[in-house]
């Protein structure tokens, strides 16, 4: 089958959604599969570097996000592309530009378009001339405008489920969580040369936040929480890794707050480095209530951390044992969970639900499922051919 992908985010820029989109492409590809991502351009991607398979298209920053792109031409040129390429189907992955521009190819090319809907994009209209252009109504509209012609949707989680069907969506969703690929994760022992560059003893309690710092993920919440976790676990360090509009805030708030001892900014990391930080921690940490689907959660899971997590629909159905991890909702809930796990008051050992979790979070499953959709919609798209021809007959 030959599969066009459609995004305005891609690598080399850090997401979730990127993360998500190159899971997919290395799990296709190795069920023998055909793919092709057309995306937008970035300047860290130099127009003379040959990248396989994937066409790019001229973009500007996109709005408030000023580290995101969104394309702004090229959609004849992707059309003929895509005729070239003789596409079977196109999976959309977001709903600007370039999912625009999908939807249209796979009409015009009389192919079945299928979406991902990554984004609750209620959580982030904050972002959008300070929350007072853009309204939940509107989202609500904007996101059934996009979705209508389009045979199926991708939902990562039961929360973007359950939010879809409220906003009046009936064409078929399915929830597929992306995968996270097991043996990039593998548990190994822990890195001491990076507790060495970081400064740390080898008997350090290490948090671990990793996340794009942004307002939403509520980062600062765990940093209100440190002085009571340091009153439990006078050693322990606070590890934030990650970039983005909140950084600024943060580091001020951490210098206020005279936790510069015991909390480190990384900055951004290559991609190849995030399992040795999953390796390095004692417990991952996160305040986010936003996720439509923590992929860092899982990604901590596959490394054998214990996660300590704010309490969502989506954290209270995928965190059904302390063996794994554990939802708070207050601030005292999140401190006592962690000093749980730092003093080894939850016992780790017995890892039945983790290993049974982890084939549901690999990317293995996470390719089949999507497979599976895609040859029904394929289906569907023919059936639905054949009646609009007999009807108009």
């Amino acid at each position: 089958m030959n599969i066009g992908i459609f995004t305005d985010t891609y690598f080399p820029q850090v997401s979730g959604v990127a993360t998500s989109i190159k899971t997919l492409r290395d799990q296709l590809e190795q069920n023998g599969h055909s793919v092709y991502i057309f995306t937008s351009t970035d300047p860290k991607v130099d127009k003379d570097v040959y990248e396989r398979n994937i066409f790019r298209f001229p973009s500007v920053p996109f709005v408030s996000f000023t580290d995101r792109r969104i394309a702004v031409a090229g959609v004849f040129r992707a059309l003929q592309i895509a005729r070239d390429l003789n596409l079977d189907l196109i999976h959309t992955q977001t709903e600007f530009s370039m999912g625009l521009m999908g939807k249209f190819i796979a009409h015009t090319l009389k192919i079945p378009v299928l979406h991902t809907y990554h984004t609750m994009y209620e959580d982030y209209l904050h972002y959008v001339a300070n929350g007072k252009l853009l309204h939940p109504r509107q989202v609500k509209s904007m996101s059934r405008a996009y979705l209508h012609g389009v045979e199926g949707v991708v939902a990562p989680s039961d929360r973007v489920l359950t939010t879809l069907r409220s906003y009046g969506v009936k064409i078929p969703i399915r929830v597929i969580p992306t995968g996270v690929n097991l043996s990039q994760y593998e548990q190994t022992p822990v890195d001491s040369k990076l507790r060495q560059e970081l400064h740390f003893a080898v008997d350090t309690p290490v948090l671990l936040s990793l996340s794009r710092l942004a307002f939403e993920k509520n980062i600062h919440e765990i940093i209100m929480a440190m002085p009571d976790v340091l009153a439990q676990q006078p050693t322990a360090q606070l590890v934030i890794v990650g970039d983005g509009p909140a950084r600024e805030d943060l580091q001020t708030q951490v210098a206020q707050m005279g936790l510069n001892d015991h909390i480190t900014f990384t900055g951004e990391i290559s991609n190849d480095r995030v399992s040795e930080y999953y390796h390095m921690a004692d417990v991952f940490v996160s305040a986010s209530d936003s996720e439509s689907q923590g992929l860092t959660y899982i990604e901590a899971i596959a490394a054998g951390l214990p996660i300590v997590v704010m309490s969502s629909p989506y954290t209270d159905e995928l965190l059904t044992s302390p063996t794994v991890g554990k939802v708070f909702k207050q601030q005292s809930e999140l401190v006592a969970d962690v000093d749980a796990y730092l003093s080894g008051a939850i016992d780790l050992r017995d890892q039945t639900v983790r290993q049974r979790l982890l084939y549901e979070i690999s990317a293995d499953a996470f390719g089949k499922r999507i497979l599976q959709f895609y040859a029904d919609a394929q289906l569907i798209y023919q059936e639905d051919s054949e009646k609009s021809a007999k009807l108009s007959d």
